[in-house]
């Protein structure tokens, strides 16, 4: 499968440096170089290169902004059963039953409190893979070989790639020596690809075909080369589909859905019968107060205290499980998912 940005035909002469990037394997090698202002054996100066990342930010992906603290317990409240116990622990203390009412909201809490502890574990050790996995870049500077962290390579910044390294951005190549790039995280391909530097292409040829241009997050698995950076961070290929990624909605998961159309099915059918009870010893004569203390009494006890608490743990159970086995997982919830998959598919590179 070739994942491609779909652009109206773009012309060559008004390139712009860490732009659209999908023509500069159309480019001969001569007028990459002179567009980006970049001297094939020499590189940008340091100076130059601390210009262009001020002007073109850090090489990396934007990432939505971490859920916060109070946005996760919300979360954890918001679904019927929830508010059926909380309304419950309330009309309990209200009729000066205090034991029951604190029973209740120490089920909330603590079902709570697992909730947001699990998943602020699980976004900790995401995020301390981000920094453990974090590449280096290989890069001449003027006219000197250097090593930096990945996120400052700019525009123009002459690359080498040697057997082993990860594109730390979108390169256009320009020396080729037996050169074979592992890009199946990207176009699918379950071959090394062959590259060749030397190459001119069409502008509007796909990914999969471009055999003088590497892609950010894929793999030299042979050879060597070197390569003038022509995009950085989400103007990438690899960023276009991380800003698709991001553009995608939340939905809540089979469970979510079965458990609040659960809560809701109990709790009305609750409240109908104890109206009936209400209504039917009004009737018969009762006092009106004694009731409706029957009727919420009758309401209280109807409420399944117990379900969230269950269900938060036994997920926490699953979440424990898949993480012996090296599957980390972001969201308690997720795990019933993966439990409710029924077929999953993939292509060959799978």
């Amino acid at each position: 499968m070739t994942i491609e940005k779909f652009t109206p035909q773009i012309d060559i002469n008004k390139t712009k440096i860490n732009g659209d990037g999908n023509e500069w394997h159309a480019l001969d090698l001569e007028e990459v170089l002179d567009k980006f202002d970049t001297e094939a054996g020499i590189g940008l100066s340091d100076e130059e290169a601390a210009k262009r990342l001020e002007q073109y930010g850090p090489n990396q992906l934007a990432e939505k902004p971490p859920v916060s603290f109070w946005k996760m317990l919300w979360d954890q409240f918001n679904n019927f059963i929830v508010m059926l116990l909380i309304a419950a622990s309330i009309i309990s203390a209200l009729l000066g039953d205090y034991v029951e009412a604190a029973a209740i909201m120490a089920i909330v809490i603590l079902n709570a409190t697992l909730g947001v502890f699990q998943e602020r574990r699980a976004e900790q050790a995401l995020a301390a893979l981000k920094k453990l996995a974090a590449p280096e870049a290989h890069v001449i500077r003027g006219g000197s070989r250097k090593i930096i962290p990945s996120t400052q390579v700019v525009p123009g910044d002459l690359i080498l790639l040697e057997a082993g390294n990860y594109i730390p951005a979108d390169v256009r190549l320009i020396e080729a020596v037996n050169l074979r790039i592992e890009e199946a995280a990207l176009t699918g391909e379950s071959v090394p690809v062959q590259k060749d530097a030397a190459i001119r292409l069409e502008a509007q040829i796909p990914l999969g075909d471009r055999k003088n241009t590497a892609f950010m997050g894929t793999l030299v698995s042979y050879g060597r080369g070197r390569g003038v950076a022509i995009s950085t961070g989400m103007h990438t290929q690899i960023g276009l589909i991380a800003e698709m990624l991001q553009s995608v909605e939340e939905e809540e998961t089979p469970l979510q859905k079965r458990l609040d159309q659960l809560g809701k099915t109990l709790g009305w059918a609750a409240l109908s019968i104890c109206g009936m009870v209400f209504v039917v010893g009004w009737l018969r004569g009762y006092d009106l107060l004694d009731m409706f203390l029957i009727a919420v009494s009758l309401a209280i006890a109807a409420v399944p205290e117990g379900l969230p608490a269950v269900v938060t743990i036994s997920l926490a159970l699953g979440m424990r499980e898949m993480i012996k086995r090296h599957a980390l997982i972001r969201k308690l919830s997720s795990v019933e998912t993966l439990g409710s998959t029924t077929v999953i598919c993939s292509d060959k590179t799978g």
